[in-house]
């Protein structure tokens, strides 16, 4: 009897701590200024949830026949040198690799490595030295700080575009929910484009010109499509003066919006480091076309032959007409500029020709706009219900794809 009296106390004293250390956090959680505590726990939750997944589907596929494919079992290899834990390693495939890689390359000496827009890889360099030369880390902290911006600014976008914020939270939570979201924690370029993106429309909405120039430079530099956000930047200012034209209000436009040149700015910033190091202004398109066989053409062929095309390559642009449906759908006269910016990040990527029909999925996830259209549209909880649940189990089973060394579905 004493002894249950002292095991009963000992859970009393235990439950006592707890609820003190529970107290304790909500008081801090309240000093945090909103919608922090939110976006934090969408973030750690897309997190710790993701890396238990992870794990469990890859103890899951060990000694599985077919697992890795054989068209994977190099990948598979550099994942196990980039690092012995599986919950940081999984995050590094294809591309990740190259991005690692290209953080690493000596700066002395020829450069022949032009495939790729260097923002990203460069900015692990510094960032790498802060963490022991480990530019793995780096890269991998770079895109879930990005991310993280990336839900702040799409909050305060949302904000001012759907006007409550209820409408926000649910823009952002279909951010993190979107099919391939979940490649904003792996080292990609994707979280620090939309992250750029959304933080150049958000100040363009606030007629922060010049803010708006400055991220725009870096967006271009990140990837090629960001020199064309220029374009729907730029429509911002026309809806902001009421779309008049003439040669006073063209005056006045470049007065107040001549920070967008910054945009092909950024992009010529690339080119001319390809003029310097290769000799070739044009040194990006040509990598790309010897090395992919990517070569610009008319989008509208390459996506009807892919929903023609092979099973999983249908499949792939079937998710690319969804988005455009969703986008049309959904068009107001005022989100005319990301109407055209997620029409562009669906067409881009297709005028590359098939060869993008291995990471389309993943090119696709740039389309901010659709989270928009999704929140203004499930303002019923019944149907912001349903559609979290399908969009989680979508973006789930791309996940385990992703995990089972599958990554041409998605990359």
């Amino acid at each position: 009897m004493r002894r249950w009296r002292s095991g009963r106390g000992r859970a009393t004293a235990l439950a006592a701590r707890l609820a003190a250390v529970a107290r304790t956090g909500a008081r801090l959680a309240r000093r945090v200024p909103a919608p922090w505590p939110y976006l934090l726990g969408l973030f750690l939750g897309a997190k710790v949830l993701l890396t238990l997944v992870g794990l469990l589907a890859l103890h899951a596929w060990d000694g599985i026949p077919g697992a890795p494919p054989a068209d994977e079992t190099l990948m598979w290899t550099q994942q196990r040198e980039v690092s012995g834990q599986r919950w940081i390693s999984f995050w590094f495939a294809w591309d990740a690799l190259l991005y690692l890689r290209l953080s690493e390359l000596p700066l002395t000496g020829p450069w022949r490595d032009f495939g790729f827009p260097l923002l990203y890889p460069f900015l692990a360099r510094p960032v790498g030295v802060l963490l022991g030369g480990d530019n793995a880390l780096a890269l991998l902290l770079i895109s879930n700080v990005a991310f993280l911006l990336a839900l702040w600014y799409g909050y305060r976008l949302a904000e001012l575009l759907l006007g409550d914020p209820d409408s926000a939270r649910r823009f952002t939570r279909y951010l993190v929910l979107l099919p391939t979201a979940f490649l904003f924690q792996a080292a990609l370029t994707e979280s620090l484009f939309v992250c750029l993106a959304l933080a150049a429309f958000y100040h363009a909405e606030r007629r922060q010109w010049l803010l708006v120039g400055v991220l725009g430079y870096f967006l271009a530099m990140s990837r090629s499509v960001g020199l064309l956000v220029v374009l729907p930047l730029a429509l911002v200012l026309l809806r902001q003066h009421d779309w008049r034209l003439g040669p006073r209000a063209l005056l006045g436009y470049l007065r107040i919006g001549w920070p967008l040149l910054l945009l092909p700015a950024g992009w010529f910033t690339f080119m001319a480091f390809c003029r310097w190091r290769g000799g070739d202004w044009f040194a990006y398109q040509h990598a790309q076309q010897v090395g992919w066989g990517i070569k610009v053409q008319n989008p509208v062929p390459v996506l009807l032959d892919g929903l023609a095309g092979e099973p999983r390559d249908a499949a792939r642009v079937w998710f690319a007409v969804a988005v455009l449906a969703v986008l049309i759908a959904g068009f107001r006269r005022r989100e005319l500029p990301y109407l055209v910016y997620g029409v562009l990040m669906v067409l881009v990527p297709l005028s590359m020709g098939p060869a993008v029909y291995k990471s389309l999925l993943r090119y696709l996830l740039a389309a901010f706009p659709v989270a928009l259209v999704l929140a203004r549209w499930a303002r019923r909880a019944t149907v912001d219900v349903w559609l979290t649940a399908a969009l989680a189990l979508v973006q789930g089973a791309l996940f385990v794809l992703w995990l089972s060394y599958w990554t041409h579905t998605i990359i």
